[in-house]
C-alpha cells in the first residue's frame, strides 16, 4: 500500500499540518502522521524512515520550525521524495525554517513550499502529484480539482466585475 508520510518535529505544529492531512483525506490518500525530532529523537527518526520504506511510504512530508534540520535528517536518509514545510515561531518568525529548508547541500534535495497553512497544503498537493504519476484515477481528480479552483474564480469575479 503507498502511502505519504507526514512527520513533524514537535507537537505544537500539528495545529498547521493537519491542514495537510485534511487535504489528503480530500482526495482520499493515504497517510500516516507522526512526531519526531531531528535533533531530540535522532534514533527515533531514522528508524521510522527506514520503516515505513518498507511498508510503502512514496514521500515524506517534514514539518519543522527554528533551525528546522528535521527535511534535511530525512533527506540524508532516504532517497524517496522530501517536501519541506518550514513553520513560523521562533525569534525570526520562520525566516530561519525557510532558510535551514531551501537550503541544502548539492545531492540531497528537499522541495520547499511556503509557511505555515498555504505550505501544509502545498505539501499534500505536491506529494500527489508524485503519487498521480503512476495513479491515473488521482491525476483525474487533481485535474478535477483545477477545473473547480478555476471556475471559483470566475464565479468570484462575477460577482463584483465591472469592465467597459
Amino acid at each position: 500500500m503507498n502511502f505519504v508520510s507526514i512527520i513533524m518535529g514537535s507537537k505544537s505544529d500539528y495545529e498547521v499540518m493537519k491542514n495537510c492531512a485534511n487535504t489528503f483525506e480530500k482526495f482520499d490518500v493515504k497517510y500516516e502522521m507522526i512526531v519526531s525530532s531531528a535533533h531530540r529523537s535522532p534514533e527515533r527518526t531514522k528508524n521510522y524512515v527506514k520503516d515505513a520504506e518498507e511498508r510503502g511510504a512514496v514521500a515524506f512530508i517534514a514539518a519543522a520550525g527554528m533551525a528546522a534540520h528535521l527535511a534535511g535528517a530525512l533527506a540524508a536518509t532516504t532517497t524517496k521524495p522530501v517536501i519541506g514545510v518550514p513553520m513560523k515561531g521562533g525569534a525570526m518568525d520562520g525566516m530561519d525554517a525557510m532558510l535551514s529548508t531551501v537550503q541544502m547541500p548539492s545531492g540531497m534535495p528537499v522541495a520547499t513550499v511556503a509557511l505555515g497553512k498555504a505550505g501544509a497544503v502545498n505539501s499534500a498537493y505536491l506529494a500527489m502529484q508524485i503519487l498521480a504519476i503512476t495513479d491515473k484515477e488521482l491525476a483525474v481528480k487533481l485535474r478535477e480539482d483545477r477545473l473547480v479552483k478555476a471556475k471559483a474564480v470566475e464565479s468570484d469575479s462575477a460577482s463584483i466585475e465591472v469592465r467597459l
